[in-house]
């Protein structure tokens, strides 16, 4: 049962609620050594939903109690986890703002000391290194990724459930495993050095798997109708998937590549032992220690001048501002574009 408007007097008894609970709550906390504001407001809300719960049950019945209380309990989830996120952005902006200037997207610290001013130098090297390592990672995990969610779930066999069970125990490898492994393989035994492919590697390790799992999930949700009508036709299996199931899933799978960005995209444990890090311009993946958006911050916030903590909080807030450059690109490529009807020369009006 969920009541279609929200009524002048449900929201008067809504806020009337809700003002008796803190009311009650603040009387308790200062007749007790209860203290605390994270204490306080769990509190108030676990007595706000049972005195709106019983107010609700009075005026319209159980049925009606419970649904205005779950509405209560999830709009609450929700807006507590809105909240944390617009609060860490609204922080690292604020923190980030001061050093942040024009300058900051196309100087480096080749020139720049310890002591420099916080306006001083920029991250140039870095947005770029973290480019061009992200675009390796997605050119080596997109058609990997998608051909492993293919046979998964298009091809199957005796084969689908170990690889299934692999890419659910690559799920839950930790960052700095990913960068020991190619530590391990590409610097020590391949003698390749410190590079941004290194780094590009290290983070394809970690994107693989997500992009896999959601790709899969994607293509499940295709129609089983459309399959069955393009086989009708006398299409090849591979045609199917070519030319109905993955052009139908583009917009899931655009997402799935999203994932696998923002899995990666802020990582720095794998870069510490891969790319190394900069203070110049490296547009070479495969020789030489490349510079990286969380590298950049790692190495200059464990300052102790208070400069360097400066650019570091400035290039956390250029991170942030690029993923969601990058998520609103892949969102608008990502969606789906309705045919336009063409018109014949024989058409009349």
């Amino acid at each position: 049962m969920r009541p279609r408007t929200w009524t002048l007097s449900a929201i008067s008894v809504l806020l009337g609620c809700a003002a008796s609970a803190a009311a009650l709550v603040w009387f308790v906390f200062a007749l007790t050594p209860l203290a605390g504001g994270l204490g306080f407001l769990v509190t108030w809300l676990a007595l706000f939903v049972a005195i709106y719960w019983l107010v609700e049950r009075d005026l319209h019945g159980r049925l009606a109690a419970t649904d205005r209380a779950a509405q209560v309990l999830i709009a609450s989830a929700a807006l507590t986890v809105v909240g944390a996120l617009a609060v860490i952005i609204v922080f690292v902006a604020i923190r980030g703002a001061k050093a942040l200037r024009p300058g900051f997207f196309v100087h480096t610290l080749a020139t720049v000391g310890p002591l420099s001013k916080a306006t001083e130098g920029g991250a140039f090297h870095a947005i770029v290194g973290t480019l061009m390592q992200v675009g390796a990672a997605l050119v080596i995990t997109v058609p990997l990724g998608l051909f492993a969610a293919v046979f998964l779930n298009e091809i199957g066999g005796r084969f689908a459930r170990p690889v299934r069970a692999l890419v659910d125990a690559m799920s839950g490898v930790p960052s700095i495993v990913a960068g020991l492994f190619i530590y391990s393989v590409w610097i020590v035994q391949f003698h390749n050095g410190f590079s941004g492919i290194a780094g590009g590697l290290a983070l394809a390790v970690l994107m693989l798997p997500t992009i896999i799992r959601t790709s899969e999930e994607v293509l499940r949700l295709v129609p089983d109708g459309l399959r069955e009508a393009s086989l009708a036709l006398g299409a090849p299996q591979w045609r199917t998937v070519a030319s109905v199931v993955l052009p139908t899933a583009r917009a899931g799978l655009i997402t799935a590549m999203i994932l696998g960005v923002a899995r990666a995209v802020g990582e720095t444990a794998p870069l510490i032992m891969t790319s190394f890090g900069s203070s110049v311009t490296n547009v070479n993946l495969f020789h030489a220690p490349q510079a990286a958006l969380p590298l950049f911050v790692y190495q200059l916030i464990r300052s102790p001048q208070q400069p360097q903590i400066d650019r570091a909080w400035t290039g956390a807030f250029v991170l942030i501002l690029l993923v969601l450059i990058l998520f609103t690109l892949a969102r608008i490529l990502g969606r789906n574009r309705r045919a336009k009807p063409r018109r014949t020369r024989g058409a009349t009006a």
